[in-house]
């Protein structure tokens, strides 16, 4: 297991000094905090995507996105602590609970645009029925 970890560790190393090479080469002068925040919140969407269907097929019922989010957020978790652990341990950055708070925002954040859009999209199906009900009604009642 020790193993596994610390290839885990090491894969996560590399990601991070890649990030980072990235980060210079573009010029591009992301914090670590703001790289924590795109990362974990890209992150966050691929694993959305990725689960929705597998849960979608095991639970055939109107909850599966409220399971999915749980699932996303706790992976996420502990994951964005892994990464706050790696980088102690190999020397590439410190641990910090900022980075992890950061992190987790941008998952939060794009969950609120998930969400907004969903509901969104829920209001104008909401319409839609209401003016076709509506309509439904009145070509009835006008042939009596």
């Amino acid at each position: 297991m020790a193993r596994y970890l610390r290839m885990l560790v090491t894969w996560m190393s590399r990601a991070h000094s890649y990030i980072l090479t990235l980060n210079d080469r573009f010029e591009y002068s992301f914090s670590d905090k703001e790289l924590h925040f795109i990362v974990i919140g890209a992150t966050g969407l691929m694993l959305i995507l990725l689960v929705y269907p597998v849960f979608k097929l095991l639970a055939n019922h109107n909850r599966v996105l409220a399971i999915t989010w749980i699932y996303a957020l706790t992976v996420l978790l502990v994951l964005t602590f892994a990464i706050e652990i790696g980088q102690s341990l190999t020397g590439t950055g410190t641990m910090e609970f900022g980075d992890v708070v950061a992190g987790m925002g941008g998952f939060f954040a794009v969950t609120a645009v998930i969400v907004t859009l969903h509901l969104l999209l829920w209001i104008v199906k909401s319409i839609v029925r209401a003016i076709r009900r509506a309509g439904g009604h009145q070509r009835r009642g006008a042939g009596v």
